[in-house]
């Protein structure tokens, strides 16, 4: 319940968040029309949202006949949990990695890299996808998609805002936005601000697809052991991801990058999600 609620008051600090930036830039007219992006990409997400976070990792679906213990593992859990079976896909990548999307628990789809297949064993699977089911029956995926668009789109107004302050920051003083300072603290302030509110988004609802998926699959430790070597490969090995949505991923695929990207967390910390496991 508690992280319910604090990742409600979340999504409406990037919602307000992104309405402040359109006061700044253009007064009340441009906080209107920042609710209505806002309310447009949330509408485009929540219908879309699996099939562009799948096309963007150019992810494809998984025959059955070709990976039969990965299908076996997901049925077998979907029937555990009592949910419809998700569409399965692969990611052309080698780095190992897994996310869940979709809108709801009937519009699923549960995505693992190449290289998740020749990394774990079949019980270490086992607990990442639970993990991912558990995100979906917890309409984590929902959440998170809906938190990568606004977050996507706070950052879209910050560059407007900052191109706005050099081009026209003039004008814009004399009209009903912030001025130039104004679009300039915007500009600089914003998109830090809205990594770190999707930063605990993220953060809140990892550790409780960590329980739910534990519980899901049967064993703490195999989902334990898993995180241990999914971060030990994705540490120092920087996977093809994007900020806005590496946040989806069981453990952060931007681990291995430097400057900003390591800064931010997307992921409580690898250490203490095993910790929590081996203690429940």
């Amino acid at each position: 319940m508690i992280n319910n609620i604090k990742t409600f008051l979340l999504m409406l600090g990037l919602t307000a968040l992104l309405i402040f930036i359109g006061a700044i830039a253009a007064g009340r007219q441009g906080m209107i029309i920042a609710f209505i992006i806002a309310a447009v990409m949330n509408f485009i997400a929540y219908w879309n949202s699996d099939k562009l976070i799948l096309k963007i990792y150019k992810a494809q679906p998984a025959s059955k006949a070709q990976f039969p213990y990965l299908y076996q593992t997901v049925e077998e859990l979907t029937a555990s949990a009592n949910m419809p079976m998700p569409q399965i896909y692969i990611i052309p990548q080698d780095i190992p990695n897994a996310f869940a999307t979709g809108r709801s628990p009937s519009h699923a789809a549960v995505a693992v890299t190449r290289g998740i297949l020749s990394t774990l064993n079949r019980q270490e699977l086992r607990g990442v996808i639970g993990h991912e089911l558990s995100h979906v029956k917890n309409r984590d995926t929902l959440i998170q998609t809906a938190a990568a668009t606004l977050a996507g789109a706070i950052m879209m107004l910050a560059t407007l805002a900052r191109f706005s302050a050099i081009f026209g920051g003039r004008s814009s003083s004399r009209g009903r936005g912030g001025g130039v300072i104004g679009l300039l603290a915007v500009a600089i302030i914003a998109p830090i601000a809205a990594m770190l509110i999707q930063s605990g988004i993220s953060k809140s609802r990892e550790y409780l697809a960590d329980r739910d998926g534990a519980s899901l699959s049967g064993n703490p430790r195999d989902l334990a052991s898993a995180l241990e070597k999914l971060s030990s490969s994705n540490t120092g090995n920087r996977m093809r991801a994007s900020e806005t949505t590496s946040p989806i991923f069981i453990v952060n695929p931007l681990s291995g990058a430097r400057g900003l990207s390591s800064l931010f967390g997307t992921h409580p910390p690898v250490e203490e999600r095993i910790r929590r496991l081996l203690n429940s």
